[in-house]
């Protein structure tokens, strides 16, 4: 029975790992969608996430019937339960990426500064960046690359904000790029919620490993609400 119980949570690891490639491969697509204005790309997104939301079905329900079946103990249960909240976040980012599609749809044929562009792909590498390390980390129950990922949320949080603030500079210098900064302002806000979902994983690789959440509070950046930063202006 524990043989085939083992041979189950593999398989229950392995469609997380396909579902985490899809996630990476949506980040990586929304974002070179949003550089390109191709809406063939964002095609590509968009069909992707129907299949992330049935993955995360399949894995739901191979969880859920490990739980009611073996009863498992120890680490055996908290890598169920971590594979229900990690297929969870890679589900979320899938709808990110869907989200970030949907913006370059309504940008079709809007002028989009270079500049502002390279900053919404810098921050969309680091959350790919950082996504790949933590999956690495809970495929290889490495707790040091867990939490290297989870220090590094703040960074994000920070780019994101950075980037608010020159996107207000250019539409109060020029009411025509109001339309196009506020998409840019939401595509950003996206990647942001991506990097808090790598966060998050981080943090279930915690669970795994140490049986318990981290207790330090985790570290943020300075996430200001877009009315408060065009207040300062």
């Amino acid at each position: 029975m524990r043989v085939k119980f083992h041979q189950s949570l593999d398989e229950l690891k392995e469609r997380l790992l396909v579902m985490a490639g899809m996630a990476e491969q949506a980040i990586q697509r929304s974002v070179e969608a949003y550089r390109t204005l191709d809406l063939s790309i964002c095609e590509l997104v968009f069909r992707s996430e129907p299949a992330i939301n049935r993955l995360e079905r399949e894995i739901d329900q191979m969880a859920l019937d490990l739980l009611a079946m073996e009863q498992p103990m120890a680490i055996d249960l908290r890598d169920i339960v971590g594979a229900l909240r990690v297929s969870n976040d890679l589900e979320r980012i899938g709808d990110l990426a869907k989200n970030i599609g949907k913006r370059v749809l309504a940008l079709d044929g809007e002028f989009h500064p270079p500049k502002l562009i390279r900053g919404v792909e810098h921050m969309g590498a680091l959350v790919l960046a950082q996504l790949k390390e933590v999956l690495d980390a809970y495929a290889g129950h490495d707790l040091k690359k867990a939490m290297v990922v989870w220090n590094g949320d703040e960074e994000i949080d920070a780019m994101c904000t950075s980037l608010f603030r020159e996107l207000l500079t250019y539409m109060m210098e020029d009411p025509r790029n109001i339309t196009f900064c506020i998409h840019l302002m939401f595509c950003a806000k996206n990647i942001e919620r991506m990097g808090d979902h790598a966060t998050n994983i981080a943090e279930t690789v915690y669970y795994m490993i140490e049986g318990h959440a981290i207790a330090d509070q985790r570290p943020k950046g300075d996430t200001t609400a877009f009315t408060t930063l065009a207040a300062e202006k």
